[in-house]
């Protein structure tokens, strides 16, 4: 066929062009929500930094979350952003190699990390008495060093894959940025090996860890229903709460994107799933982690009123 050996040089990113008359309405709503994650984590981070109380392993693993939530959202709404208010929505070839490989580097590790987080809310809660000796500063430390070697070599793996794929004439990428399923659609090769390594990582990536997580949480709740007290019961839940409403937000959405066959993507529907994941859940981690965070709270408090003591008086 005319035009099977063609290198593409760039891809054009359809984004939401079928809906030209709300891009000024979801360009104003797409760019608050990125200035929340960006303004809310990076809170989280500076306020956890600033209290040495806060220097524990929920905590180390939260500022993980927190900078991989600015992390990858940074990967691909400032592209939507400028693609919703131009007529040139294009993306090179290299830049969309480049926008695949950060995106699946840190939603593998963000897959990774809640994992961890959920491993250390069940030693803290069923087994409280050994919790500083078992998550101590070497484990969660390699917990977490774990979690983005294997987001790294995830991501390695799928966008060579990916990007050995041959591209014909057709460039538009019917999403809002470079991913797996779009690009597999997209090209005109066997995409079998793709497809059957898609499922296979993901099964490591993403239904592992989630069934961990639901592991985790099947002990902590009957461990917490065990508690006479109902304030005992109530503080333990609260410490959970906020970790366990993350996860399901998270993997439902992620799994559906990429834990199933290509041949039943419809694009048009799983963009708006794709952007509840990576748009739509980083704004709601510091909201649903601070709102009920009394530890949170009293830092915040000690560092607003450390500030008003240091003003000379007037």
């Amino acid at each position: 066929m005319e035009g099977e050996n063609k290198t593409l040089s760039e891809f054009i990113i359809l984004g939401f062009s079928d809906l030209n008359d709300l891009q000024f309405l979801l360009f104003t709503v797409f760019l608050m929500i990125y200035l929340c994650t960006l303004g809310g984590n990076t809170f989280i981070i500076l306020v956890t930094l600033s209290d040495i109380r806060l220097y524990t392993p929920m905590y180390f693993f939260l500022r993980n979350l927190a900078f991989l939530d600015i992390c990858y959202t940074t990967t691909n709404v400032p592209q939507m952003l400028a693609h919703l208010l131009s007529e040139n929505k294009s993306i090179s070839y290299g830049g969309c190699v480049t926008q695949l490989f950060a995106f699946l580097f840190f939603v593998g590790v963000e897959c990774l990390l809640l994992a961890a987080m959920a491993y250390d809310r069940y030693i803290a809660i069923c087994k409280p008495l050994r919790y500083s000796v078992i998550m101590n500063k070497v484990l969660y430390s390699q917990l977490a060093a774990s979690c983005w070697v294997s987001g790294f070599l995830n991501s390695v793996v799928h966008t060579v894959l990916t990007f050995r794929l041959p591209f014909c004439g057709n460039n538009q990428i019917n999403y809002f940025f470079c991913d797996i399923p779009p690009l597999l659609i997209l090209s005109c090769g066997d995409t079998y090996v793709n497809e059957l390594v898609l499922l296979f990582i993901g099964v490591f990536i993403g239904w592992a860890p989630f069934l961990g997580i639901i592991l985790s949480y099947l002990y902590i709740i009957s461990t917490i229903l065990r508690i006479h007290s109902s304030e005992g019961r109530q503080k333990a839940f609260s410490t959970c709460a906020s970790h366990l409403a993350i996860v399901l937000l998270y993997y439902g959405s992620s799994i559906f994107t990429y834990v199933r066959p290509i041949s039943s993507y419809s694009l048009t529907k799983d963009r708006l799933i794709s952007v509840l994941y990576s748009v739509v859940t980083p704004m709601l981690n510091p909201i649903i982690y601070t709102l009920r965070n009394k530890d949170i709270r009293m830092a915040l408090r000690a560092v607003v009123e450390s500030r008003s003591v240091q003003k000379p008086f007037s």
